[in-house]
């Protein structure tokens, strides 16, 4: 009969010699602390900034908070100096790009020729099929002073304009450098061509146009809920959200364009689920817009258009760069055998 083997006793332990400390004992360095305190500092510091200047929605203000989460980020992971060179090299040119962006569509609010809104407004009577959606949306569903949970669901997702595609950026900057680079060229490219459009074509969002007394009175749902909710810090929100604002910017609108580039972009390596997600985003911003009297339905028509010239042709682009790239090396190869 086999005996069982009972494990052998440990070694005997020497007077006088120090044992190694288990896990649990070992001491906290300051490094180790300040690792472990590295996200309940920062998130304590982003909960006071939003009870006292509410939701960061500025651009520059988001940007000074998503570089200090990859900086937490590289604190926590034990990353040191190199962990915030690499932050600040690749994030901090990212947002001057942004900041002057931002700044430029607030001059391309002046510019010299009159804003267009009829050929806007006649092609959403086409498809309104005599009246426009907008206004056949406000008389059905908008209820003055008295929000539904339609209205509050539209701010959150108008609001979410100002922030989903930096956390999706952040994201692939941590676990797919090259997709982050990718997505930021179709993310720029796509501001620029809508700041362009702005410049050679201003156009009136639906909530101008009936001030102009061209469309039945309208309100601006999204604004007008976060006035009336009661929710702090409300006024702040709306300033830094309205901060280099171009009320004549409504020709493509980007609001609809990133959901749609973020479609486009993720789709061919996209999860059954999440191109459930992919698609819906869209639609519940162009909801939004369009019932918010934010922008005509041509307008988010053309920003859909809009990403899709760039993902599309970013993406053949590279392609072309690829195959070239490869077909040079092939031929450096070749060169070299014959040389050989």
């Amino acid at each position: 009969m086999t005996k069982l083997l009972s494990p052998a006793p440990p070694p005997p332990v020497r007077a006088g010699r120090p044992q190694p400390l288990t896990p649990s004992r070992r001491p906290r360095t300051g490094a180790a602390r300040l690792r472990l305190l590295a996200w309940p500092v920062y998130l304590a510091a982003l909960l006071w900034f939003i009870g006292r200047q509410g939701l960061p929605s500025a651009n520059d203000v988001l940007f000074l908070w998503l570089i200090g989460a990859l900086l937490t980020g590289a604190v926590h992971s034990g990353h040191g100096a190199r962990g915030f060179l690499l932050v600040l090299r690749d994030w901090v040119p990212v947002m001057a790009v942004v900041w002057a962006y931002s700044l430029l569509r607030g001059y391309g609010a002046h510019t010299p020729w009159a804003p267009h809104w009829l050929p806007q407004l006649r092609a959403d009577e086409w498809l309104g099929f005599g009246q426009t959606w907008t206004v056949r949306l406000q008389q059905a569903l908008w209820t003055p002073g008295s929000p539904h949970w339609y209205d509050y669901a539209a701010v959150a997702v108008y609001l979410s304009h100002f922030f989903v595609v930096f956390v999706l950026l952040a994201v692939l900057w941590r676990r797919a450098h090259h997709r982050f680079r990718q997505l930021l060229a179709c993310y720029l490219t796509l501001t620029f061509a809508g700041f362009a459009t702005y410049l050679l074509y201003p156009a009136d969002p639906p909530w101008l146009v009936a001030q102009e007394g061209h469309l039945p009175h309208l309100t601006r749902v999204v604004w007008e809920v976060i006035s009336v909710s009661g929710l702090p810090q409300a006024d702040s929100l709306l300033e830094n959200g309205s901060q280099f604002a171009n009320d004549v910017a409504a020709m493509p609108s980007l609001h609809s364009a990133y959901p749609a580039m973020l479609l486009f972009f993720f789709w061919p390596t996209a999860s059954r689920r999440l191109r459930a997600l992919l698609v819906a985003y869209p639609l519940a911003m162009t909801f939004t817009l369009v019932y918010g009297a934010e922008h005509f339905i041509v307008d988010v028509l053309v920003g859909w258009a809009y990403a899709a010239v760039v993902v599309f042709g970013l993406r053949r682009l590279s392609r072309r760069r690829s195959t070239r790239s490869t077909l040079s090396t092939r031929r450096q190869a070749a060169t070299a055998d014959l040389a050989g």
